[in-house]
């Protein structure tokens, strides 16, 4: 969303002709009651009831609908209705549609951030969250505090190490995101209903090549991206069309960028084909603001009026913000559009909220205040940092921890004390949040605290000292280093790979002059270059934490003293800083060695990395072995045995060429059940399973019982 412009957002809500409502106002109820018109009898079909109040709105009421800050129809007993909510790993309040200032709910639960979850690959996990997260949306809205309408997920392709809101993405491989787009939305929206009836929207944003927010002079606002066809269709689109086709979306979000000199939002190509093709049933809205930026900062359109017109005309609903509602009256007057281009995006919109129940009598039964914040929930949470948690290294074992052995800890970094910094994008207010270091006094009561940085960009080495006296007195020294959201978030990108500032010169500085082992902690969504960490033998184990929420502080100890077995893969690669040199705005995804272009993305880079997609150690030891020939197998043979936190069988597939499998792997938790994933079997596969080797083709059956699953063709 564009935070830079909520300036024009409140301007929207004072435009449309809107009344003070209740998020959880529904027509066809008190207040609201209306019941003579057909559009509240439940009777009818969804597509009569909505195109029935069409036809009974006037132009301005018709209008005052285009904008997320909806505005009502009052002689129709329709109420105000904001579509802008967000819930990318937890509810939050970046849009208007969630409200904790007011009301019994003061917080919900900030899962990790999506790129850490992802690293699980743990479709049921993911499954899991999106379902909590939708519990807490239910809960919200039966206080009247939130609406049923959300704008996540986030399922762009984390193209470029340096994004900015690569955090927010399952990460790099488009078969990735689309498995992750299928769990949240359908964990998210529920079972999807007679008449495609659900119990919240999600929206698949941002469609599409959208990966850019603001890098050496290129703003997201102005960028055109040249996407050649190939990369269009094999990277970019395939996680839309799965969570249209597969995952069955109510909502898609159009970017701020051009694909190929066209404003996103106008690419009636491309918003059509997912009707027309892919079978999208829902309303498009564009970014916050997205279609001003047409005229005023792509000057695409000769005026304000053409925006509207080439955006109503490609197929899009609804627009973030409140350029629709001032402009597209002038639109018709000017014979840009005409009436019924309005009525085709209003059916889309009354058809999800009636999809939603919204213009249905509300269930008696209905979620509250209690449905937030639960004990289940953060003990979910805490699972996802568990199963995502990636070791980059543990030389000689050295974790875990005996807390026999360890009676003083320092802990460093001004992100060790700070909850704020374990959140990421779109974090809400979080309902307990524990930081590291209250975390870590849990386990070892005699833990210090140095900041060794005033704040994580780290400029000056005025606190270093007080650090390294904090790392003498201690047993072992850990160092929460990396990024934060001054270094990366929406709307800004980082230029550097690096830690910032003197964060290396902090960590170096304490490892020379204490001669203490010292564990590196890494936070942010970004890949860093950490190779002068990698190769110091005074830093026997690097952690990456990714954004944990709001149980980080819990789960870093169990994971230190090995309560907890840390089993996240990166789900992108961390390149060198040399990377850097490669323009973000080069789109194209495949190397092309006659111009020194190395490709992107561990489908298709050349170069070296720091750690690569899929990369994560473990405290377990493993083995593995590559047969001559495959061996069949029967499945009266398979001893399955019971289920711990780190033992699991799975039946898996062999092949000459790597690829990718999904393949059924524990949740080693509380629920211990048999969870999908997805991984790359490749010479630097680590995991503790005992592999049957299977040849699928000439044994169907037992492939099919065990869910044995490959991705044909897929890249080493």
């Amino acid at each position: 969303m564009l935070l830079a412009l909520l300036c024009l957002l409140t301007f929207a809500g004072a435009a449309a002709p809107a009344v003070a409502a209740a998020p959880n106002a529904r027509p066809c109820s008190a207040p609201y009651s209306a019941t003579a018109y057909p559009f509240c009898d439940a009777t009818l079909s969804i597509p009569t009831r909505a195109r029935a109040l069409v036809s009974l709105l006037t132009l301005d009421e018709k209008i005052a609908q285009l904008s997320n800050t909806a505005g009502g129809a009052p002689r129709l007993g329709v109420p105000p209705y904001q579509w802008w909510s967000e819930s990318l790993h937890g509810l939050a309040d970046n849009g208007p549609g969630v409200n904790f200032s007011s009301g019994p709910v003061r917080a919900a639960t900030a899962f990790p951030q999506v790129i850490l979850s992802t690293a699980a690959f743990n479709r049921s996990l993911w499954r899991a969250v999106a379902e909590a997260i939708a519990e807490e949306a239910l809960g919200m809205h039966g206080a009247g505090q939130a609406g049923l309408t959300y704008w996540a997920p986030n399922i762009n392709i984390f193209r470029d190490p340096r994004w900015g809101r690569g955090q927010e993405t399952s990460g790099e491989d488009p078969a990735v995101a689309a498995a992750y787009s299928v769990e949240y939305v359908k964990g998210f929206q529920g079972e999807y209903g007679e008449e495609g009836r659900i119990r919240l929207s999600a929206c698949c944003k941002h469609y599409t090549a959208y990966d850019m927010e603001k890098w050496e002079g290129f703003s997201r606002y102005t960028f055109n991206a040249k996407v050649n066809a190939q990369d269009l269709e094999d990277t970019y689109q395939p996680p839309f069309k799965t969570c249209i086709q597969e995952a069955r979306a109510s909502c898609l979000m159009c970017s701020y960028n051009q694909v190929n000199g066209v404003p996103m939002c106008a690419r009636k190509d491309l918003l059509q084909k997912t009707r027309d093709e892919w079978g999208f049933q829902g309303y498009i809205t564009s970014d916050c603001d997205a279609v001003a930026i047409i005229h005023e900062n792509q000057t695409y359109t000769a005026s304000d009026e053409d925006s509207i017109a080439i955006v109503l005309k490609a197929g899009m609903d609804l627009n973030c913000g409140s350029f629709l509602v001032r402009h597209t009256k002038s639109a018709i007057e000017k014979g840009k559009i005409q009436e019924q281009d309005i009525d085709r995006a209003l059916y889309n919109l009354f058809s999800v909220q009636m999809r939603l129940g919204l213009f249905d009598k509300p269930n008696e039964n209905q979620l509250g205040p209690n449905n937030v914040c639960t004990k289940g929930h953060r003990e979910l949470a805490a699972e996802a940092v568990r199963q995502g948690a990636v070791l980059l290294k543990n030389d000689n074992s050295f974790l875990p921890l005996k807390r026999t052995e360890v009676r003083h800890v320092a802990i460093i970094g001004p992100s060790a004390n700070d909850a704020y910094a374990m959140g990421g994008d779109y974090t809400g207010v979080p309902c307990n949040p524990t930081t590291f270091l209250k975390g870590m006094q849990a386990y070892v009561t005699q833990t210090t605290f140095a900041a060794g940085c005033k704040d994580v960009s780290c400029n000056s080495t005025d606190l270093f000292a007080e650090a390294i006296e904090a790392a003498k007195r201690a047993d072992i020294v850990v160092v929460v280093a990396g990024l934060n959201l001054t270094e990366e978030r929406e709307d800004f990108d980082r230029v550097s790979l690096l830690l910032p500032g003197k964060q290396m010169g902090l960590i170096h500085t304490i490892a020379s002059v204490t001669k203490k082992p010292l564990v590196l902690v890494l936070l942010g969504g970004g890949p860093v270059d950490v190779s002068f960490a990698k190769h110091d033998s005074r830093i026997p184990s690097i952690l990456w934490l990714g954004y944990p929420g709001e149980v980080g502080g819990q789960v870093l100890p169990e994971i230190l003293f090995g309560e907890y077995n840390p089993g996240g893969k990166l789900a992108m690669t961390w390149y060198p800083e040399s990377f850097t040199a490669i323009p973000m705005t080069d789109m194209n995804m495949r190397a092309d060695p006659s111009r020194g272009y190395p490709g992107r993305t561990y489908r298709f880079y050349t170069g070296d990395v720091v750690y690569g997609f899929g990369y994560g150690l473990s405290y377990s030891k493993y083995s593995y072995s590559i047969l001559s020939a495959p061996k069949k197998i029967s499945v009266s043979h398979l001893s399955v045995p019971d289920v711990t936190k780190s033992t699991c069988q799975s039946l898996v597939m062999e092949s000459e060429l790597p690829v990718l499998v999904e393949f059924w792997a524990p949740w080693c938790g509380p629920w211990k059940m048999i969870d999908p994933i997805v991984g790359k079997l490749s010479k630097d596969y680590e995991g503790k399973l005992k592999c049957y080797k299977l040849n699928r083709d000439e044994n169907p059956d037992t492939a099919s019982q065990y869910r044995v699953w490959s991705i044909p063709g897929s890249p080493p």
